[in-house]
């Protein structure tokens, strides 16, 4: 599907939490970005480290770990102004290459 400009349309923005069962951090995290998901129409992909040995060890002692894209933005603790500033850039340089 193509824009009116012939260039494919810009994709919608996604939001990654690596995060496991019974962390509250995790919980806390997803309860501080969920209204700016929504106000900024992205997607929220959870994935579970204990579920996956490689990211088990990579971010054991992390999570939850937020990658906005494949950009890593915060770990243990969410500053919901700065995530709001990360979306809005993340949005300016999503519509200058669309």
């Amino acid at each position: 599907m193509e824009s009116k400009a012939g260039k494919p349309p810009t994709e919608p923005l996604e939001v990654t939490l690596y995060t496991r069962p019974g962390c509250h951090l995790c919980d806390e995290a997803k309860l501080q970005i969920a209204p700016l998901l929504a106000e900024f129409g992205v997607r929220l992909r959870e994935v579970n480290i204990d579920a996956n040995p490689e990211l088990r060890e990579r971010y054991n002692a992390d999570v939850p770990v937020i990658f906005l894209a494949d950009r890593k933005i915060a770990k243990h603790r969410v500053d919901p102004k700065q995530f709001r500033r990360q979306l809005l850039e993340a949005r300016r340089r999503s519509a200058h290459r669309g």
